[in-house]
């Protein structure tokens, strides 16, 4: 199972960032897939979801409005779109699956928001 984060970097306040997930080793099209993230010296903050056919999605109060999660399955790839960044986004994203009960983590990509 691999997972590769990509598309993080340093934006302003009210910029928009798309986060990419590229997935191999499972059958994607069949895994429910998800986002969370790492601000400094925080916790893990569960941020969104997304059913394996992409006919569902959930999130997190303090994203809902601003993120929205999708997949191209012929692409094995999940997707964050982030816009209206606030400073309190700033964090390590890190796009993830559970496969037969075990929670595999890619290495995760670091959005910074500051002017």
């Amino acid at each position: 199972v691999q997972l590769v984060e990509s598309g993080g970097g340093l934006v302003q306040p009210g910029g928009s960032l798309r986060l990419s997930c590229a997935a191999s080793g499972f059958t994607f099209s069949s895994s429910y897939m998800s986002w969370v993230r790492q601000a400094p010296g925080k916790g893990l903050e569960w941020v969104s979801n997304i059913y394996s056919d992409g006919s569902n999605t959930y999130y997190a109060d303090s994203v809902k409005g601003r993120f929205t999660i999708s997949r191209d399955n012929a692409k094995n790839t999940v997707y964050l779109q982030m816009n209206s960044l606030k400073s309190e986004d700033t964090a390590l994203y890190y796009c993830g699956t559970n496969l037969w009960g075990l929670g595999y983590w890619g290495q995760g990509t670091q959005v910074t928001v500051s002017s």
